[in-house]
């Protein structure tokens, strides 16, 4: 696969035109799968899943003009045939994760069967929205209002071979101060990228790549 991974989806021209590079052709011209998943275990998950496939949302996916566009939802892939929702992935040009809770996505990435696809679509393009993002990870940390764990490392889906850290000195996000995530990447084994919001990492082939209007920063274990 090819990979987008951005902290809140398209917002600038330089991820934009990342996103047409990764692609080969214009947006306009490209059919796209939206996967609202990760959001619904939040308060109010039902209607920002609506919000972001109506392309209602702070983090530009949906609206960008694609040829088509439909919704993967993975708690329902177990039970539909597998070969009507496999050939839908395998004719998407992209697929846009949404964000959310990562483990929730990361659990349903597998029980759907979509984890064990994905190696196979070479061509497709992956573009991830803060947990759609960070679930590509081999491991992945998420921060929690519980005390008792305020920082949580699990295992991701092991699609790239770093992690990702999004909202990075978010106002809203008090979690992602710089210091806080340097604290947090210390404790992850790979190397780890802290990005912004205007800020995505680009993957092809391999190669990594950091394209950014905004501020990063990239720690080693």
């Amino acid at each position: 696969m090819k990979f987008l991974l951005t902290s809140a989806g398209i917002k600038n021209a330089s991820l934009h035109n990342a996103l047409v590079d990764l692609l080969g052709k214009p947006i306009a011209e490209s059919n796209a799968l939206c996967i609202p998943t990760a959001i619904y275990p939040f308060p109010g998950g039902s209607s920002m899943a609506y919000r972001f496939i109506s392309g209602s949302t702070a983090n530009p996916m949906c609206e960008l003009g694609w040829k088509s566009l439909g919704v993967l939802e993975l708690t329902a892939l177990p039970s539909i045939k597998e070969e009507y929702w496999i050939a839908a992935v395998q004719e998407a040009d992209a697929l846009l994760v949404y964000g959310g809770d990562v483990w929730y996505l990361c659990r349903w990435m597998r029980e759907s069967g979509l984890a064990d696809l994905l190696p196979s679509l070479r061509e497709t393009v992956y573009v991830g929205v803060s947990a759609g993002s960070m679930v590509t990870a081999p491991v992945f940390g998420e921060t929690y209002d519980d005390p008792n764990k305020p920082f949580v490392i699990d295992k991701g889906l092991g699609l790239v071979d770093f992690a990702l850290l999004p909202h990075l000195d978010h106002e809203d996000h008090p979690e992602s101060s710089t210091a806080k995530v340097e604290r947090m990447a210390a404790e992850v084994p790979v190397p780890t990228y802290a990005i912004d919001d205007e800020t995505a990492i680009k993957v092809t082939d391999g190669t990594v790549e950091v394209v950014s209007e905004g501020h990063w920063k990239r720690f080693t274990p």
